[in-house]
């Protein structure tokens, strides 16, 4: 019975980590979370937000 609590313990443990990493990276939660993104691709999404706050800034400016 103790051996068997422990061993869903531990699968717990392991599982939750998994899902803690890929949540914090912002990525699905089935996924590697042990692959790493290419900077290229890092660059690219930030540069996208960046333009997408942007253009949200100026419209909002432009409405008021």
């Amino acid at each position: 019975m103790f051996k068997i609590k422990n061993i869903f313990i531990v699968i717990g443990i392991i599982i939750g980590l998994w899902f803690g990493i890929n949540i914090g990276r912002d990525e699905p939660l089935l996924s590697n979370p042990f692959s790493h993104k290419p900077l290229q691709k890092k660059l690219l999404e930030s540069g996208e937000n960046l333009l997408d706050k942007g253009s949200q800034a100026i419209k909002d400016q432009l409405n008021d």
